[in-house]
């Protein structure tokens, strides 16, 4: 075990930042890290020194000296008792302090029970030396970082909770109306829970809309005045003019298309059961 002086640092050799812009925690076990070691803390980050799971100090931004409960053990002792390793074993973890970005997506269902997709992007930061610790002794890791996509994995029930709410008593194209509704639980929920875990919600952004391409096309059809005959006919019309057909336009007034004065299709009921008989 080396027990120079050494700095401890989140940034990488090439001056970058080890978290970034989608890590909120990122943990460090080196067995270098001794009394005397200098631990550097950037201005948007905490830094959490722990030793065989206990946690010994917060810091916050600046540089320091860390003064650890070891006493190097050297020589024969060291060989002898723990094959040439230290029997203390130092933890740094970074936290990120900056916002980060997180997004959550998934289905509902509506009144009707139509899927309805939502998209859910909200900011989170730490804030405090004691949300730090709290962000460490709740939320696990998986491996050696904590990242936004983890947070987002524990976030999704308590957004799906609070979507489906208010989502599974409206109907399909009443849902918009409700928009500000479900921002609104949606935000109470989520910051509630992501309290427990030191982490504060800022702002949140809801999106929902049909999971269906074409019923999407349907409902904004209709957004414009249309009723929903008529939204079908002008989706069927728009099809068509995609294919290159040049009936589209009868498809998008009802009304028969005809060659040489010929009907050819589009037919109401009576006409095409007049022409069968």
């Amino acid at each position: 075990m080396a027990i120079t002086r050494q700095v401890i640092t989140s940034l990488q050799r090439d001056g970058t930042d080890a978290l970034g812009t989608k890590t909120l925690a990122i943990k460090i076990a080196d067995e270098n890290i001794v009394s005397g070691s200098l631990l550097t803390v950037e201005s948007n980050h905490f830094a959490v020194v722990k030793s065989r799971g206990a946690v010994l100090n917060v810091y916050e931004t600046g540089q320091y000296a860390l003064t650890t409960p070891d006493k190097p053990i050297i020589g024969s002792i060291v060989q002898g008792f723990f094959g040439g390793a230290s029997p203390w074993v130092y933890e740094i973890i970074y936290i990120n302090r900056s916002k980060l970005l997180v997004r959550n997506a998934g289905i509902a269902t509506s009144a009707e029970m139509a899927e309805m997709a939502y998209q859910v992007d909200y900011y989170i930061h730490v804030d405090s030396k004691e949300a730090a610790l709290d962000l460490i002794t709740h939320l696990p890791f998986n491996g050696a970082l904590i990242d936004t996509k983890e947070v987002a994995d524990y976030a999704g029930p308590a957004i799906e909770q609070a979507i489906n709410q208010v989502v599974q008593v409206t109907k399909m194209e009443e849902i918009n109306e409700h928009i500000n509704e479900i921002r609104e639980a949606v935000k109470g929920h989520l910051a509630d829970f992501l309290r427990v875990y030191g982490i504060m919600l800022n702002d949140l952004k809801v999106l929902i809309m049909p999971k269906d391409e074409r019923m999407r096309e349907l409902l904004s059809l209709q957004a414009i005045g249309l009723t929903p005959i008529e939204a079908v006919r002008y989706y069927l019309a728009l099809r068509m003019a995609e294919k290159g057909l040049v009936s589209a336009p009868n498809a998008a007034a009802g009304v028969p298309f005809q060659i040489g004065g010929q009907p050819t299709g589009f037919y109401q009921l009576g006409d095409a059961a007049g022409i069968a008989r």
